[in-house]
């Protein structure tokens, strides 16, 4: 089987949800304002509630579409969802009342939680020694839909507050179509598994993922380093503001510079990294040079000197998917759906958690009580925990390969 087309159907599906999170962004305080008729006030809360309820439902259904997956396939749960999302992103642009924008991000997120699928799609078409590589075109695809998602949904709300709504809606249902043609299924009656609602919830999952040998610590080190890795999404913004008097041009430009960094490294240079050192010690890398990244941003005064760092802060990007192709390995090959559903709720969790940690740090040591004036102490933080991650994770056994089903 000819694989270029079906990862190339994956990797897009990967890049839409990313770009149809970016893609909306810049006009959904417009829009808020437009249906609810508030100030930018309230605009900003109601899209604080669309964010955290969007990540809430990845939480919730990540396990399940997972589940769902073992079971009936990856091609449907993937085509179906797409399907969906198209549809949504036409009632989120015909809009009238802030409710159907609510309901709207529910569904959204249920259906971006497609993301654990693709993943397990990934999983099940690669030898072991392939994974972590295959996960770093995951990666690389989310960065370039994180660069691509804000730059395409600035220039099309010139058009108009709905005009992304409309481009996304196009987006999800050509690869849908795409997908209909290409996508073969890969789910055999070998790995299919019943499907079971005590192991398609997000706790039932992690009890049962959990329960394999040295994957429970594994899960804990995902989850920990996700949330340090935050730190630039989180604050980057304010913290380009605040030390470097940055205005919104020059945010933009950093973030996507960062973006492409971690496309370049998770696209290209994993492959041979770990080719050469193997998973677990570009797992120590990656997270090694993490430590030493967000320390020097901790301190960092001149904005030019953060730039120049891009680099390094992309290199450490190889931490993720060398993790995540440890516990694959781990995993049955009946249990990808599940294990990759359950590492996308415990992100999903740390995507709600990081965001109040990181900013909160923020404000209290640039408030005028400060007992220092720190703007990067989000960064020396997520230090901390990423120096916690390694040690958990050089304690923790070498996993054992999975046999069979």
């Amino acid at each position: 089987m000819d694989k270029r087309l079906p990862v190339t159907f994956i990797l897009i599906s990967v890049m839409l949800d990313a770009m149809g999170i970016g893609l909306i962004l810049p006009v959904m305080p417009a829009l808020i304002q437009e249906i609810e008729g508030t100030g930018l006030g309230q605009a900003a809360v109601w899209g604080g509630v669309l964010a955290t309820v969007f990540a809430a439902m990845q939480f919730l259904f990540g396990p399940t579409l997972g589940s769902l997956s073992d079971r009936y396939g990856r091609r449907p749960v993937l085509i179906i969802s797409l399907v969906i999302m198209a549809l949504i992103y036409v009632l989120m642009a015909l809009a009238q009342m802030i409710w159907l924008l609510l309901v709207g991000r529910i569904i959204g997120g249920i259906t971006a939680a497609t993301q654990a699928t693709s993943a397990a799609y990934m999983a099940d078409i690669s030898r072991p020694e392939e994974k972590a590589a295959n996960f770093g075109l995951i990666g690389a695809a989310f960065g370039m839909g994180f660069i691509f998602g804000p730059l395409i949904g600035g220039v099309l709300a010139e058009y108009g507050t709905r005009a992304p709504f409309w481009a996304a809606a196009v987006l999800a249902a050509a690869n849908a179509v795409f997908g209909y043609y290409v996508l073969p299924e890969t789910v055999t009656d070998r790995i299919r598994r019943p499907f079971d609602w005590r192991r398609a919830n997000p706790l039932g999952a992690l009890r049962n993922i959990g329960a394999l040998p040295g994957l429970k610590r594994l899960l804990l080190i995902s989850f920990v380093y996700t949330i340090a890795f935050f730190v630039y999404p989180g604050v980057w913004a304010y913290f380009g503001a605040e030390r470097f008097g940055w205005g919104p041009g020059m945010i933009g430009l950093s973030l996507a510079v960062f973006g492409v960094g971690i496309a370049v490294v998770q696209g290209l240079l994993i492959r041979p990294i770990i080719a050469r050192i193997g998973e677990r010690r570009a797992v120590i890398l990656g997270l090694g040079v993490d430590v030493a990244a967000f320390v020097a941003l901790g301190f960092v005064s001149n904005g030019w000197i953060a730039l120049a760092l891009t680099p390094l802060t992309a290199l450490g990007s190889i931490a993720g998917p060398a993790l995540q192709g440890i516990m694959s390995r781990t995993a049955a090959d009946n249990q990808q759906g599940e294990l990759q559903g359950t590492i996308s709720s415990i992100n999903a969790v740390a995507t709600i958690v990081a965001p109040l940690l990181v900013t909160q740090t923020f404000w209290f040591f640039t408030t005028p009580d400060a007992p220092v004036y720190l703007p990067g102490a989000p960064f020396l933080l997520s230090a901390l925990l990423t120096i916690g991650c390694i040690a958990v994770f050089i304690q923790t056994p070498r996993p054992k390969r999975a046999r069979g089903t």
